[in-house]
C-alpha cells in the first residue's frame, strides 16, 4: 500500500513536468517559411513551340533596337504558313508558371533555452512593292504576302539562293551580308522563307512576338537563323507545349539533380547557376538544361494569360475576373481595310488577337492538360551551326520545377543571454550556448522555471504523505 501511493505521487510529478515540456515544445521553433531563389534569367532569345499532329506553331520575340527601316527578320518555312501576332504576355505567362524556383533547406537552429519559451515574440529573424502572289522574279516566286500589325510579311519559295537575296533586297528589306550564306544553306536543303519587315511610319516600339503556324508536327527550330547578330555566347529558353515531355535530339543536355544542390545561408542563394555553368562548360557550350516538364491545365495556362500574366506559384492566378486584353494586344491592322488575301479580317480586335493566340497554343491537344517541358542553354555562337531537332523523351515523367535542397553552409544561428540574443554562431555553437546551464541562459527565468519544478515535486511529496498517513491510520483503528 505504502509503494502504491509513492508512485501515485510521482506519477503527478511527471505528468505535470510533461505538460510543460510540451508548452515548451509549441513555443520553440515556430514554422516559417523557408526562403527561396528563383533561378530565372532575363535572356535575349525566348522561342516556344506548341506541337500536335495537326500543326505546329512557333512563337517567337523579336528585339530589336536599330533604324526601323533597316529591320528585317527572315524565317525558313516548308510551304505556306499562317503568321499572326503575339505579345509579350504569352511568354511571361508561360514563363511564370514554368519559373525555376528553389527552397532552402530548414535552418534548425535551437530556440532560446526552455526557460524563456513562454511570452518570446515571433521575432526571428503586304509590303508595298512587293509582287502580287503568284508573280515570279527570276527563279524567287511569292506564295502569299499580308500586313499582319506593324509588320509586312511575304512568304517566297526560291531555288536559287542568289536571286532570292536579290530580290529581298529589291524589294527593301535589308539584308546583313552575314545572313546570306545562311540563307544560301536553307535555299540548298529546299526551305521556304517568311520575311518581314516593319510598316513605312512604324517604330521599333510597336514590335511585337509573332506566331507562325504551319500543319502537321514539325520538330525543328531554325538556330542557324538565330545565330544571325548574337555575340560569342546568347541565352536562349525554349518552351515545348505538346502532349508530352520533349528533349534534345541533336544537342547534348543535361539536368540539376535536388542532391547536388547546396545552400549558402549568408548570401540566401543556391549553388543552381553555378552548377548550369560547370555543366555548359563540361559540354563546350553545347549543352542545354532540362529545367522542368510539368503536366499543366489548359485553363490554367489559358487564365494566367488573360490575367495579363499575373500567376501565384504553386497553381493560383491572381483574383479577379479576367481582366480586358493589355497593350500588348493592340487592334491588328487598319479598321478599314476590310479583308486580307485570304478573305479574312484585318481589323481583328485585341479580344480575338488574344482568343486566336490560346486556340492557336493547344491546337490538336486532347484532354484538358498539356505537358510544358522547358530548356535553356548559354548557347555558344560557334555551336550555332546547325538547326535544333527535338525528340520525345524515352522517360516521360514529369520534371517538378520546385526544388528542394536538403545541404547547406554558412549558417548562423543566434546566441542567447539572458533571454536575449548576444551574437551569432555556428549550428554547434548555438547548441552548446543555449542548451548549457551557464551564461548562456536565462539566469532568472531558470530560477523561476526551477522554482516551478520544486513546487509540483513538494506537492507531490505532500501528496504521497498524506496517503500513507491516510493508510496507516486506517488500519490503526481496525486493529
Amino acid at each position: 500500500m505504502n509503494r502504491s501511493a509513492l508512485v501515485l505521487g510521482a506519477s503527478v510529478a511527471a505528468c505535470a513536468l510533461a505538460m510543460l515540456g510540451a508548452r515548451d515544445a509549441r513555443a520553440c521553433g515556430g514554422c516559417f517559411t523557408p526562403p527561396t531563389q528563383t533561378a530565372s534569367d532575363i535572356t535575349d532569345e525566348r522561342m516556344l513551340l506548341t506541337v500536335s499532329t495537326q500543326q505546329t506553331t512557333l512563337y517567337d520575340q523579336i528585339r530589336y533596337s536599330g533604324n526601323p527601316a533597316s529591320f528585317a527578320w527572315v524565317l525558313p518555312i516548308h510551304g505556306t504558313v499562317d503568321v499572326g501576332l503575339s505579345a509579350d504576355v504569352l511568354f511571361d505567362s508561360i514563363d511564370a508558371v514554368t519559373a525555376t524556383t528553389i527552397v532552402a533547406p530548414p535552418q534548425n537552429c535551437p530556440g532560446p533555452p526552455d526557460s524563456c519559451s513562454q511570452g518570446l515574440g515571433g521575432s526571428f529573424g503586304g509590303a508595298s512593292n512587293a509582287a502580287a502572289p503568284g508573280d515570279s522574279a527570276g527563279t524567287v516566286t511569292v506564295t502569299k504576302s499580308q500586313n499582319v500589325g506593324p509588320y509586312a510579311t511575304v512568304q517566297l519559295h526560291a531555288s536559287d539562293s542568289s536571286a532570292l537575296n536579290n530580290w529581298l533586297t529589291t524589294n527593301g528589306f535589308s539584308i546583313p551580308p552575314a545572313v546570306t550564306s545562311v540563307i544560301d544553306q536553307y535555299v540548298a536543303e529546299g526551305f521556304d522563307f517568311l520575311a518581314m519587315k516593319l510598316l513605312p511610319g512604324e517604330g521599333v516600339q510597336s514590335m511585337r512576338p509573332v506566331r507562325v503556324t504551319s500543319p502537321g508536327a514539325g520538330l525543328s527550330l531554325p538556330l542557324r537563323m538565330a545565330a544571325i547578330g548574337t555575340g560569342a555566347t546568347v541565352g536562349i529558353t525554349i518552351w515545348v507545349v505538346a502532349d508530352g515531355r520533349y528533349e534534345p535530339q541533336n544537342f547534348p543536355f543535361f539536368h540539376i539533380e535536388d542532391k547536388d544542390l547546396i545552400w549558402d545561408f549568408s548570401t540566401s542563394s543556391s549553388n543552381y547557376t553555378t552548377l548550369r555553368a560547370q555543366n555548359e562548360a563540361n559540354l563546350v557550350g553545347k549543352g542545354w538544361e532540362m529545367e522542368s516538364s510539368l503536366s499543366l491545365s489548359q485553363q490554367l495556362i489559358s487564365n494566367v494569360i488573360l490575367s495579363g500574366g499575373q500567376y501565384f506559384q504553386g497553381g493560383g492566378v491572381s483574383g479577379g475576373a479576367p481582366s480586358s486584353a493589355s497593350d500588348d494586344y493592340l487592334p491588328i491592322g487598319d479598321p478599314d481595310a476590310g479583308t486580307d488575301s485570304d478573305g479574312g479580317a484585318v481589323n481583328e480586335s485585341a479580344d480575338q488577337v488574344r482568343a486566336a493566340d490560346i486556340a492557336a497554343l493547344f491546337a490538336g491537344i486532347s484532354g484538358p492538360n498539356v505537358r510544358v517541358t522547358r530548356m535553356r542553354s548559354d548557347i555558344s555562337h560557334a555551336a550555332m551551326t546547325t538547326d535544333f531537332v527535338l525528340q520525345a523523351s524515352s522517360d516521360q515523367s514529369e520534371m517538378p520545377n520546385q526544388r528542394v535542397v536538403t545541404q547547406s553552409v554558412n549558417l548562423s544561428c543566434p546566441i542567447y543571454d539572458n533571454c536575449q540574443v548576444v551574437g551569432y554562431g555556428s549550428l554547434a555553437q548555438a547548441q552548446a550556448a543555449n542548451n548549457s546551464g551557464g551564461s548562456g541562459g536565462c539566469a532568472t527565468a531558470t530560477k523561476s522555471s526551477d522554482a516551478q519544478k520544486w513546487q509540483l515535486g513538494a506537492f507531490a511529496g505532500l501528496l504521497g504523505l498524506s496517503l500513507v498517513r491516510r493508510a496507516r491510520k486506517r488500519r490503526s483503528s481496525q486493529k
